[in-house]
C-alpha cells in the first residue's frame, strides 16, 4: 500500500481501518437480483489494485452479490498481494439467492446452519482462512430468534473463522437483542445525505455502546457524484437495481440532483470532487468510523478518495443543512442530534 491515509478503530476492540473503505458490491457483475447491470472483472481488479496503492486497507463483499461472483473477484485482485500489504476483508451472511432463478429475491435466512454453510463457502471463495470482519446482511425473516443467530457468529469468532462480527440494516431494538448476548462490533447502515434517517437512533446507539459504523451508498447509489443526470438513469442496465428504487424516479430525483447541485460550490471551494464531499459529509457524525465507496474503475476511485482527508468547515454543513431543507431531498435529520 502506498499512500496513508487517515484511520479510526472500529468498535471498541476492532482494527484501525482507513475512513474510506472499497466497496465491491457492483464486482458482482450482472444476472441477479441486485445488479449493477454488466461489469468487467478486470476492471474491478484493476480498480481494487488502484484503492490499495492509493492506501485504502479494507475491502467490503458479500456472499450475495453476484451470488459468490463478487467475493471471487475480491479473491482475485488479491492473489498477487504481498501477506504484509493484503488489506482487512470484510463480508456478510444470510442472504439465500435461488441458482435456478438469480433474478429472484433473496430469503433473509440467518438460521445458524444457513451461516455456517455460508461461512465455509465464502472462506472458500476468498481463498482465505480467517474472515476478517463478518455481518449479518439483513435481519432474518425465517422466524430464527435473533439470539440464536448472534450466538453462532460469537461461536465462529471462538473457533477462529472469522475475526470480529457485525451486522448490517439493524435497527435498536435487534442490536440490542444482540448486544445482550456478545458485543456488536461494528453496524454497517444505508447513510448519505439523502439516507439520513439512521443518524436519529441508530448511529447515536453504535456512539454510546462501542459499536462502530460503517456506512454503506454515501454517495447514494451515484447520485451525489459529479456527473450523474437524467440521461445516466436512461442509460442504467435493464438489470440495474436503480430501475425499480424510488430515489432515481421523479419527483425524488429532480430533489436529489438539485442537492447534489447545491455540493458544487463546497467542492469548488476545496479543490475536490461532489463525490469527496458528499462521502466526508458521513465522516463528520460522531460515532462514524468509515464509509464503504463502490467504484467499477481506477477513475472512480480516483472521484471520492479525495473525501479520507477532506475536513468540512462550519459554513459547508451550514450550506448542507440549508440546500437539504430547501430541496426537501430524501428523509432523517440534517445534522447530528444535540446532545
Amino acid at each position: 500500500m502506498g499512500t496513508t491515509l487517515p484511520t479510526r478503530r472500529l468498535g471498541s476492540s476492532g482494527p484501525e481501518i482507513t475512513t474510506v473503505g472499497f466497496g465491491a458490491w457492483a464486482a458482482g457483475g450482472g444476472g441477479w437480483a441486485f445488479s449493477w447491470g454488466p461489469q468487467d472483472d478486470a476492471a474491478s481488479v484493476a480498480a481494487i489494485h488502484h484503492a490499495l496503492a492509493q492506501g485504502v486497507n479494507w475491502i467490503d463483499t458479500a456472499a450475495v452479490y453476484g451470488c459468490g461472483h463478487s467475493e471471487e473477484v475480491v479473491a482475485k485482485a488479491l492473489a498477487d498481494v504481498p501477506a504484509n500489504e493484503r488489506p482487512l476483508v470484510f463480508t456478510k451472511c444470510g442472504l439465500k439467492w435461488d441458482d435456478e432463478d438469480r433474478m429472484a429475491q433473496p430469503e433473509r435466512n440467518s438460521r445458524p446452519e444457513r451461516i455456517r454453510e455460508e461461512c465455509e463457502a465464502s472462506l472458500i471463495r476468498l481463498k482465505m482462512d480467517t474472515i476478517d470482519l463478518y455481518q449479518f446482511h439483513w435481519p432474518d425473516q425465517t422466524g430464527t430468534p435473533v439470539e440464536d443467530s448472534w450466538g453462532t457468529m460469537l461461536e465462529l469468532v471462538e473457533e477462529g473463522k472469522v475475526r470480529w462480527v457485525g451486522v448490517s440494516n439493524y435497527d435498536v431494538a435487534l442490536l440490542e437483542r444482540c448486544e445482550a448476548v456478545g458485543h456488536v462490533e461494528s453496524l454497517q447502515p444505508p447513510f448519505s445525505m439523502i439516507r439520513r434517517d439512521v443518524g436519529e437512533d441508530e448511529i447515536p446507539w453504535c456512539a454510546d455502546n462501542g459499536t462502530g459504523v460503517i456506512v454503506y451508498s454515501p454517495m447514494q447509489s451515484g447520485l451525489l457524484t459529479d456527473s450523474f443526470g437524467l440521461e445516466r438513469v436512461k442509460a442504467f442496465a435493464p438489470d440495474d437495481w436503480r430501475r425499480r428504487f424510488d430515489h432515481f424516479q421523479s419527483p425524488r430525483l429532480e430533489q436529489n440532483l438539485a442537492l447534489r447541485d447545491a455540493l458544487k460550490p463546497i467542492a469548488a471551494k476545496h479543490g475536490t470532487t461532489v463525490a469527496a464531499v458528499a462521502v466526508a459529509w458521513t465522516l463528520t457524525w460522531p460515532g462514524m468510523t468509515g464509509a464503504i465507496v463502490g467504484a467499477r474503475s481506477p477513475e472512480q476511485v480516483d472521484g471520492w478518495l479525495g473525501a479520507a482527508g477532506l475536513t468540512l468547515d462550519e459554513e459547508d454543513l451550514g450550506v448542507i443543512v440549508a440546500a437539504i431543507e430547501k430541496t426537501g431531498a430524501g428523509s432523517g435529520p440534517a445534522a447530528p442530534p444535540e446532545d
